[in-house]
């Protein structure tokens, strides 16, 4: 049991060029693209609902959201269909939320001990959203706080925007 609280265990995923993570215990699923509805007057990462098996699930766009490129070299065209991207959808607090990823990449396991905190910048996103940076072969892990980006004022705004 004290091995299992020394490490964390996150779903990685490509977004523009940098490798992110987050914790497995808020991933609810991985599902391939789908359309997209709009939402009036959503906030502008929001980029509409989706019909998840009946459920109605917020489509959030990292992109736009953290002003993140989206990957753009040339072996990106030669990722083949289930390595493209797709939605991770996240249960935070009850509520399922979906965010856009550019590439699935896999499970993995991280000490609690090899976490850094994050630099004061890191590719536009603001640091009270990264939990922490981990080495990960030739690359950095950024590790997201999902609960922090998604905290109950930002839910409020994502899924009543009218208010």
């Amino acid at each position: 049991m004290a091995e299992e609280n020394s490490q964390y265990q996150l779903v990685t995923f490509q977004l523009g060029d940098e490798l992110y993570g987050v914790d497995i215990m808020d991933v609810k699923e991985i599902v391939k693209v789908q359309a997209v509805r709009p939402i009036p007057n959503a906030p502008y990462y929001v980029e509409g609902i989706i019909n998840l098996r009946g459920e109605i699930v917020p489509i959030i766009n990292l992109h736009k959201r953290f002003h993140i490129q989206k990957h753009t070299t040339a072996a990106a065209d030669e990722i083949e269909d289930e390595d493209e991207g797709g939605f991770i959808i996240l249960d935070i607090e009850g509520n399922k939320i979906g965010i856009i990823i550019d590439r699935i990449n896999r499970v993995v396991q991280v000490e609690k001990g090899e976490i850094k905190p994050p630099p004061q910048m890191l590719s536009g996103i603001g640091t009270e959203y990264i939990e922490g940076v981990v080495r990960q072969e030739s690359a950095y892990l950024i590790i997201l706080d999902t609960r922090k980006m998604f905290n109950a004022n930002e839910l409020q705004k994502i899924l009543e925007p009218d208010v």
